[in-house]
């Protein structure tokens, strides 16, 4: 039997400009994560630890990008849920290993 590829690498080589568009994206992308889960923390903190869901977020990816066309809109919509995504799941994850507090 012959062996299995389980992975393959990429590698990149981008232009400069394409770099600098890469490295814009990544800002714009980590800008609204950390956005996404300062509204997740103050949400838990200060309504009654009210929970905010990644179908809430996404819901206001819309507002956000017209709000924001020169950074947030010009990137992918599709691109943007999954970072919400990956944000829920994380949240999901801590939860999943922190004891929940007892009241009082």
């Amino acid at each position: 039997m012959g062996r299995v590829m389980r992975a393959y690498k990429f590698v990149m080589r981008p232009t400069v400009r394409q770099a600098q568009a890469l490295g814009e994206m990544l800002r714009d992308h980590c800008s609204m994560y950390n956005g996404a889960l300062q509204e997740r923390r103050d949400a838990c903190r200060h309504v009654s630890q009210t929970t905010v869901r990644y179908g809430q977020q996404s819901a206001q990816l819309k507002e956000i990008r017209a709000f924001d066309p020169e950074r947030q809109g010009r990137w992918s919509f599709s691109s943007q849920q999954a970072t919400l995504r990956r944000l829920d799941r994380s949240f999901q994850a801590f939860f999943r290993r922190v004891p929940p507090r007892k009241p009082g």
